[in-house]
């Protein structure tokens, strides 16, 4: 058990328990970290990690239990106060001001200044020489959101780094990067390990543990299951200490066969995109998704899969081709447009795009189709009830409180919230937007599951993931998306594998590469990975 104080460590928390109503988030979790070390905090959602890094940030208050940073008991009123001991985080969803510039970011409250005023010179030059020693080489007086995700949870760790952060939480920083973006950060992860920083790292990539972390501890429904060093415990018993359970599940998806166009009786499309497109978006492509059909999305970030699904949920308005449902031409000229053809659409974004923080699970559920009521007629408060706890226990929704407030939910719970909001509508298609991205193996093979089944029900399907093994599992036929232009339509059978849609992305066309050509990219270093 790690004491309070521990000779080595700079981060002990022991015996630590937090509850929620109707919930004991920890139960007496005891935890260590040390200087010089990437440390992988591993569980399912709701295990109670994020739980863990918020009673030791001050965002919570800590029920039971003793913290102590380089042997000194604290316990922090707050993110502000915790970052001004040594401890920062930097969350996957980047919290700075995407208005103001690079610079002023990294050094806002902190900003040098002369008689009261602001040095701008001095301001820029700190950056630069900041950003340069994390190898970023950027515009710091340029506004911070118009730069890449990934730039900007790099700014976000340069900000921890000056205010002399000795313990640096990264919490999911890898879920939007591509393979490129990872590495750049696994190389300032390693400068910073070696420097003596101690970092917490929380990730669902279980290949990405392998590679960067040292220690791991693991988290089951809130109590800890034990502490490993990396190299000692394999995936499948990190797996298993996870779940806590059999993987049939995930075995059973794995053996599932390819599905097959053959098996759909394909009559008309349930919706069809004829040179459908938008200037700066994407360019005009042709997609038709059939009744019971699965059609997956591939395609590195940034190469135009989002776009084509606000394309057909009308978030986004298309400048140029058609649209048709059931044959039918159509304008969607917004999201209520699109809900009035049964079209649901799952942003990737559910913080922002998706969820209300403040409202509870049971608000944010019925929202789409009281929505689509108008709010003149407001859903009985019994018919509310009815349809929110079938999908609370459809959709094993955790804690199964329907009063609870969404977001003091886990990251896939949080998910499965957003996934009843539009399966409540009974949507004739349903596109889902990187719907596993940031959850569990559990939480995931659920979701993965769903899929099958609805589709299997007859439900039309746009699935996008950045996973390839995932799209190849799930989907009657794959449109391949580079530059946002689609360059491929493959329909899925024993011969279309990863390596070869990796080929077909790298070369920008749909034809087999030649035996001169380069090889493609190996689909393990790309983005699109696979946990287990």
């Amino acid at each position: 058990m790690a004491m309070v104080g521990e000779p080595g460590a700079i981060l002990t928390m022991t015996g630590i328990s937090k509850r929620f109503p109707g919930v004991r988030a920890l139960d007496g979790v005891d935890f260590r970290l040390f200087s010089g070390e990437v440390h992988a905090l591993m569980g399912e959602n709701g295990a109670g990690k994020s739980t863990l890094i918020k009673v030791l940030t001050g965002v919570y208050d800590v029920d039971e239990g003793d913290i102590a940073l380089d042997g000194t008991p604290v316990r922090f009123a707050g993110p502000l106060q915790a970052q001004q001991a040594g401890v920062s985080t930097v969350y996957q969803e980047v919290n700075l001001c995407a208005n103001l510039s690079v610079a002023e970011n990294i050094h806002i409250g902190r900003e040098p200044r002369r008689y009261g005023a602001i040095r701008w010179g001095e301001l820029r030059r700190r950056s630069r020489r900041l950003l340069d020693g994390l190898g970023l080489d950027i515009d710091v007086s340029a506004p911070l959101g118009t730069h890449s995700l990934a730039v900007q949870q790099m700014v976000a760790i340069a900000r921890a780094i000056d205010i002399s952060a000795k313990v640096l939480i990264l919490d999911e920083p890898t879920s939007s990067l591509d393979a490129g973006e990872v590495d750049q950060l696994f190389r300032v992860m390693r400068q910073l390990k070696g420097e003596g920083m101690a970092i917490l790292f929380v990730t669902h990539f279980l290949d990405q543990v392998y590679e960067i972390s040292d220690r791991m501890t693991v988290l089951r429904n809130g109590r800890r299951v034990g502490e490993y060093a990396t190299r000692e415990l394999s995936q499948l018993d990190l797996v298993s200490a996870m779940i806590g359970k059999e993987l049939a599940v995930l075995e059973e998806l794995e053996e599932q066969p390819r599905r097959s166009l053959a098996t759909l009786e394909r009559d008309r499309p349930v919706v069809e995109a004829a040179d459908l497109g938008r200037k700066g978006a994407v360019a005009p492509f042709n997609l038709s998704i059939h009744r019971g059909e699965v059609v997956g999305l591939a395609g590195l970030l940034g190469s135009g899969r989002t776009e084509v699904a606000r394309l057909l949920f009308g978030a986004d308005r298309a400048d140029h081709g058609q649209l048709r449902v059931d044959g039918e031409p159509v304008a969607l000229r917004g999201p209520r447009a699109a809900m009035s053809h049964d079209i649901a659409f799952c942003s990737e974004n559910r913080r922002t795009e998706g969820l209300v923080a403040d409202l509870t699970v049971r608000e944010n559920i019925i929202l789409a189709v009281q929505a689509a009521r108008g709010w003149s007629r407001p859903l009985p408060r019994r018919r509310q009830d009815e349809l929110v706890d079938r999908y609370v226990q459809a959709l094993r929704i955790v804690p199964a409180n329907p009063e609870a407030l969404v977001s003091q939910l886990s990251g896939g719970n949080q998910q499965k919230v957003l996934l009843a909001r539009w399966l409540i509508t009974e949507p004739r298609l349903l596109i889902l937007d990187e719907p596993t991205r940031g959850i569990d193996v559990g939480a995931k093979a659920e979701i993965q599951r769903l899929v099958v089944t609805l589709s299997d029900g007859g439900m039309a399907v746009l699935f996008i993931s950045a996973e390839l093994e995932e799209v190849l599992r799930l989907s009657h036929k794959i449109a391949v998306l580079r530059d946002r232009r689609m360059v491929d339509e493959l329909a899925n059978d024993d011969e279309v594998t990863a390596e070869r849609i990796m080929a077909i992305i790298a070369s920008g066309n749909g034809s087999a590469p030649s035996e001169d050509d380069p090889p493609p990219p190996d689909p393990g270093m790309a983005v699109i990975r696979e946990e287990v």
